[in-house]
């Protein structure tokens, strides 16, 4: 499990330094708490153009909450799962995650003199991301240490947001948390209207997303599962608390995610959103499941007011999926033809 975290990172770190990255849309948004949302019929996917995949998605909804529907689904059993990097926010040029490290490394380069000469730092704060992915785990597991440990996990979810509140995209100059996708906030809202728990299964941190989940997607942080950290109980001044050691406990990505949902939520989600590959097994089993079930990947196809992507991508990698998503009944949804907006417009 820990590869695949690490090939996860490193191959966004090999595209550090790209350039030519076409521009995005520039009428985003700040991110705003979806929990707002009255559970009511009100809640819509108004920015989802009219044709088959909105129709799908609408229609599943509407079966399995009509009680005199022979796929009805009882509401204790709704829960829908959502992939982050790429399903529910933008992950290109690099994961934000990885952004947020590199950051973080410059930020307490001041601190550790001995990061000039000592890799994976000497490299990364050179800017030299390759030499950084040819040092494999062992630079990642330096730079995760570096980074996020010795950090309470409040005083982690602190630098996290004060980072957000700062940090803007290399290409459109936004914040990161302005670049959710509006289509998919609103399904988050529609679902939850209806009766649906929703629940992220993000290959990220836990304790990353959960600093910005609640605002972002109206999720609150005991329903976001992710790579975990292994954790000490440590009494500082007194005070009892909990702290990251910067070492990886838990990855969930891949094979890892149903194992996350079943050891977390135990039980099999109704529905299930991924972009990439690293989806295919969440996807695979929530639909594996008996009674009406829906999987569906977000397919990046709009070069002009996002990335178009798929097989060949270092990031969101997305070909076995598209290969059996007709065989399985998947959903596919092209970004350009099914979205009439992209990210949320200023409030």
């Amino acid at each position: 499990m820990i590869m695949g975290f690490r090939l996860r990172i490193v191959a966004a770190a090999s595209l550090l330094c790209a350039a030519a990255i076409p521009v995005l849309m520039t009428g985003c948004a700040t991110a705003r708490d979806s929990r707002a949302v009255a559970r009511s019929s009100s809640a819509r996917l108004d920015s989802w153009r009219e044709g088959a995949t909105r129709t799908a998605i609408e229609s599943f909804v509407a079966r399995t909450t009509d009680p005199s529907s022979p796929d009805f689904v009882p509401e204790a059993e709704r829960i829908a799962v959502f992939d982050n990097d790429g399903a529910l926010w933008a992950e290109q040029p690099m994961y934000v995650q990885l952004a947020f490290i590199v950051d973080r490394v410059k930020a307490l380069r001041a601190a550790h003199p001995e990061w000039e000469s000592t890799e994976p730092f000497a490299s990364l704060l050179k800017g030299d991301a390759k030499a950084v992915a040819a040092q494999g785990q062992h630079a990642l597991v330096a730079l995760v240490a570096a980074t996020h440990g010795g950090m309470t996990d409040e005083e982690f979810r602190a630098t996290v947001r004060a980072w957000l509140a700062t940090a803007r995209h290399p290409t459109t100059g936004l914040r990161y948390d302005e670049m959710v996708y509006r289509p998919m906030v609103e399904v988050l809202a529609y679902l939850r209207a209806r009766g649906y728990r929703t629940f992220i299964v993000s290959g990220g941190g836990v304790d990353f997303v959960r600093a910005f989940a609640s605002e972002a997607y109206g999720i609150p942080g005991d329903q976001v599962i992710g790579s975990t950290a292994k954790y000490r109980y440590e009494v500082r001044d007194g005070v009892a608390t909990v702290v990251k050691t910067g070492e990886i406990d838990f990855v969930d990505d891949g094979a890892g995610k149903p194992v996350g949902i079943a050891s977390r939520i135990g039980m099999r989600p109704r529905i299930a959103f991924g972009n990439s590959d690293g989806d295919f097994e969440m996807l695979a089993w929530t639909t594996a499941g008996q009674g009406a079930r829906l999987g569906v990947l977000i397919h990046h196809t709009d070069a002009a007011r996002e990335w178009a992507y798929d097989r060949s991508s270092h990031i969101g990698k997305l070909s076995r999926g598209l290969d059996e998503a007709p065989a399985r009944g998947w959903v596919v949804v092209d970004m350009a033809r099914d979205w009439a907006e992209i990210f949320a417009k200023v409030q």
